[in-house]
C-alpha cells in the first residue's frame, strides 16, 4: 500500500537517530515518514480533532514520540511515554526534552561544544541539524507537554497508576516489540499483544484509538477484533482499532 498523507519524499536526515535525537546502540529508529503517516491516518480516523494526547506504552528511547512532536506540534496537545526498563527511559527523557526550547538549546550547545573539542565533521553536522530543529520548534509554538514514566505495558495496575493523575490519551500509538532488536520483558511477557490490548481495554475510555505497528505482513490481533483500518508499508504492518470494537474480543482477559 502507498502513502496516503505523506506523499512527498522529504529529507528527514535531521531527525535521524544518533545525531540530535539519541538512540540506543543496535536499535534503529522508527522510519520517520511512516511514523508521520500512521499518526495522520489515526488523526483523520478520529475525525481530525484539534489536538490529541498521544501515549506510547512501549516507548523505548522515545524516538517515535519525539519525531511526532517535532513534525505535528499543531495536532498534539501532550505526549505520554512509558516503558518497563530504566535504560530506555533515560533516553526517552533526553529525547522528549528536545520538545522544549530549553532542552533543544542545551542539546545544540552540547553538540557545538563537541564539534569544537573533537573537530569531527559528524558533530558539526549534528550541531547544524540541531539549529534547524531549534528553528522548527520555535515556529511550532509553545513547549510540548510530556510525561515519561515507568510501567509494564502488560501490567494493568502499573498502567492504571501511570495514568491516574492525567487525562486519558486520545491515541495509543506504538511499535510493538517483535523479538529482534526489541523484546517483551517482565513477568507477563508471554501475553504479548493480547495482554497489551487487555490492559488498554481495562484502563482507557471506549473511544480511544489504538495504532499498533509491527514488522511482518499483519498485526496479530485476537480473533473477532473489528479494525478501523489495516495497512502495510514497507516491512511494517499497522492496525487501527477503537477500544469499543476491541473489548468484546478481549472480554475473557479482562476477568483475569
Amino acid at each position: 500500500m502507498t502513502y496516503r498523507f505523506v506523499t512527498e519524499r522529504l529529507d528527514y536526515s535531521d531527525l535521524a537517530g544518533g545525531a540530535v535525537l539519541r538512540s540506543a546502540p543496535g536499535h534503529p529508529g522508527f522510519p520517520v515518514r511512516l511514523a508521520s503517516e500512521v499518526f495522520l491516518r489515526a488523526w483523520h480516523a478520529l475525525g481530525r480533532p484539534r489536538s490529541l494526547t498521544v501515549w506510547d506504552p512501549c516507548c523505548g528511547s522515545g524516538y517515535l514520540l519525539t519525531v511526532l512532536g517535532l513534525l505535528h506540534r499543531d495536532r498534539i496537545a501532550g505526549l505520554v511515554a512509558s516503558d518497563i526498563a530504566d535504560g530506555p527511559l533515560r533516553l526517552a527523557r533526553a529525547n522528549l526534552a528536545l520538545l522544549t526550547a530549553e532542552g533543544m538549546r542545551k542539546r545544540r550547545a552540547e553538540l557545538e561544544d563537541m564539534a569544537r573539542r573533537f573537530g569531527r565533521p559528524s558533530y558539526a553536522q549534528s550541531a547544524e541539524a540541531a539549529r534547524r530543529l531549534q528553528e522548527l520548534l520555535s515556529r511550532s509554538g509553545a513547549d510540548l507537554p510530556h510525561v515519561v514514566g515507568q510501567a509494564d505495558a502488560l501490567d494493568r495496575q502499573q498502567v492504571t497508576d501511570l495514568l491516574t493523575d492525567m487525562s486519558p490519551p486520545d491515541l495509543v500509538l506504538t511499535d510493538i516489540p517483535y523479538g529482534e532488536q526489541t523484546s517483551w520483558l517482565g513477568p507477563h511477557q508471554e501475553d504479548s499483544i493480547p495482554g497489551l490490548l487487555g490492559t488498554l481495554a481495562s484502563a482507557l475510555p471506549p473511544d480511544t484509538l489504538i495504532a499498533l505497528t509491527t514488522r511482518g505482513r499483519r498485526v496479530g490481533l485476537p480473533e473477532g477484533v473489528q479494525t478501523t483500518a489495516r495497512f502495510k508499508i514497507g516491512t511494517r504492518a499497522t492496525a487501527l482499532v477503537r477500544l469499543k470494537d476491541l473489548r468484546p474480543a478481549v472480554a475473557g482477559t479482562l476477568e483475569r
